[in-house]
């Protein structure tokens, strides 16, 4: 079963030093490591190494996969799809994303998503970009009060756009849960 999705918009290609600066984030957080290419990642992230105590008496230890697309990183053709249907984000973010960065939970228990969310906030804290999250209607007034939330839209879909802080600010929420 996967489970949920978050994505970071990136104005540029990462440099390769960032990239390295991610990779030793990635293996001293993980339990299991294995680098498909460079910036294309499987992972089991340690939920303790991201703060997480509670696991809801599941293995701490969380399947994910983190990858950097674009041109000339690879996966091209999933950062065009992902990217096609999209409203214009330059007017929201400042910026027309020429990169992104997926991160996939392939499980759903709500630790999987507290993992996908404070994981991801930790790569921004590294690689920077903005936080794109879609959201279910009725999570738009709860995101929008968040601190470092950079914009929200409703259409063609609610989403969320914001920065490592906004992510950590939601994870605090009771009930939290990211949309697929």
């Amino acid at each position: 079963m996967s489970g949920p999705v978050l994505v970071i918009e990136l104005a540029e290609p990462v440099p390769l030093a960032s990239i390295q600066r991610l990779r030793n984030l990635l293996v001293r957080s993980s339990s299991h490591f294995e680098e498909k290419r460079v910036g294309s990642y499987d992972l089991s992230i340690h939920a303790a190494s991201l703060g997480i105590a509670d696991t809801g008496d599941i293995d701490g230890r969380r399947p994910v996969m983190v990858s950097l697309m674009g041109p000339g990183i690879g996966d091209e053709t999933t950062f065009e799809a992902e990217h096609a249907d999209e409203v214009d984000q330059k007017p929201l973010i400042g910026f027309t994303p020429t990169h992104a960065v997926d991160v996939i939970a392939f499980c759903n228990r709500p630790i999987d998503h507290v993992v996908t969310a404070l994981l991801t906030a930790a790569v921004m804290d590294v690689i920077g970009g903005v936080a794109h999250a879609e959201l279910l209607e009725e999570q738009v007034p709860i995101v929008t009060a968040l601190p470092g939330v950079i914009a929200t839209v409703t259409e063609p879909w609610p989403a969320a756009y914001g920065s490592a802080e906004f992510l950590r600010a939601w994870a605090r929420q009771p009930g939290f849960r990211l949309l697929k």
